[in-house]
């Protein structure tokens, strides 16, 4: 029998079995290098169609310093721009979400239609240089996937369609184009590093230590799995009764959901778009959020809920699926509890001369995935420690996806 050759192993990523060092959670000059490689490029969740209905109607979203606007112009296409006027920089509208028939500077009054076009400056004649063809709203990429409105501020990478495609057939009875948003957007400031709310959200190991209402409600049914763009974890409901009342109510009262295939009427579903968007299907509810990273150990979650509307639907119906969208919000309420106390833990952890990296299982694919992405993005990355400050001036690796 001919002997294995043994040029697998010389092509072998010595650092395929370990986490990214702990510096990386932490360093200022990685934050801008992977604010620039990783987070810039990335596609953004800003709201689904639905948040803006009408012409006019506009959302907001504040990523990396710029804040996005996203609005519906008069021939009612969704279009996205840098909330910023061409004329000195002031920022044009305040808040989430409104309504406009033009986007008017509150400092000078230059004026912009819906769909960027700059159509007023007062006393035009003193700026003979002033093209007004080209100074309109300065435009962002965009792309509606099942109705949710993404952008990003660089181009390049692959379209979010093309990302979540390994899904599409799992994810299209669910009928996200026809979701509605439950409340308002919350935002939840974390004191860590974005990069540890993405690696708890696809660890699946720490789920029967820490999370034991997920383990009531899953028994040991939870699994992870991570393709080149998109992690997914998932859990199915157990028929034994849960020992608590939240839990126990849900697993009792949740309706079944006609449009869902039999296999999906009991499943909770979780997604992570690389880097930093997730998502949570369940039968009653969607919910959307992402990780945006304010400073090497901020970061802000961004979050909304989504569901379909109910109003032609039967009335027990309605109650019960009210009630079920009320009892997950609780059962998770106490999982993000849970899981802000171990992000903590785990960032203070790192501030440890004594932590480099950690060992990686074969069966942690989505932190095994992640860290492979950002060592390609990031080559420095794969150091131990952290380089002589000005590394980040001085690198010229050129950063490969």
């Amino acid at each position: 029998m001919p002997s294995l050759s043994p040029v697998a192993h010389h092509n072998a990523d010595p650092d395929e079995g370990w986490s990214l060092p702990a510096w990386v959670y932490h360093d200022p000059e990685f934050f801008r290098i992977e604010t620039a490689r990783v987070m810039r490029p990335s596609w953004q969740v800003v709201c689904h169609v639905s948040d803006v209905p009408g012409v006019g109607d506009w959302h907001t979203l504040d990523f990396l310093g710029e804040n996005i606007i996203v609005i519906r112009g008069e021939d009612t296409k969704v279009r996205a721009f840098t909330n910023v006027c061409r004329h000195r920089g002031s920022r044009l509208v305040d808040g989430s979400s409104g309504c406009a028939k033009k986007l008017i500077c509150p400092y000078h009054a230059w004026t912009y239609e819906l769909d960027g076009r700059l159509s007023g400056v007062p006393g035009k004649r003193e700026y003979p240089t002033l093209d007004m063809d080209k100074s309109g709203l300065a435009a962002v990429e965009s792309e509606i996937w099942r109705g949710f409105v993404f952008v990003r501020l660089e181009g390049g990478g692959p379209s979010v369609a093309s990302m979540m495609a390994p899904y599409e057939e799992m994810i299209a009875p669910y009928r996200f184009e026809d979701l509605r948003a439950v409340g308002r957007v919350t935002m939840r400031p974390r004191t860590v590093n974005w990069k540890n709310v993405a690696d708890n959200y696809s660890d699946g190991l720490h789920i029967p230590v820490a999370h034991p209402g997920l383990t009531r409600l899953f028994g040991k049914g939870y699994g992870i799995e991570a393709e080149e763009h998109v992690d997914r974890m998932w859990g199915g409901l157990i028929d034994k009764p849960s020992t608590n009342l939240s839990e126990r109510m849900y697993q009792k009262i949740l309706p079944r959901v006609d449009h869902l295939p039999d296999e999906a009427q009991r499943l909770w579903l979780y997604f992570k778009l690389w880097p930093n968007v997730a998502f949570d299907i369940y039968p009653d509810q969607v919910d959307f959020m992402q990780f945006i990273p304010v400073s090497p150990t901020e970061t802000m979650i961004r979050e909304i809920s989504y569901a379909l509307p109910d109003a032609e639907t039967p009335e027990k119906w309605r109650r019960e699926m009210k009630a079920a969208r009320y009892l997950n919000w609780r059962i998770n309420r106490q999982v993000n509890l849970e899981d802000t106390e171990l992000i903590q833990r785990v960032q203070d952890g790192m501030a440890s001369s004594s932590f480099t990296v950690g060992p990686l299982g074969a069966s942690e694919v989505c932190l095994r995935a992640f860290c492979r992405k950002m060592r390609g993005l990031i080559p420095e990355s794969r150091l131990h420690h952290a380089p002589a400050p000005g590394w980040s001036h001085r690198s010229s690796v050129s950063a490969v996806s």
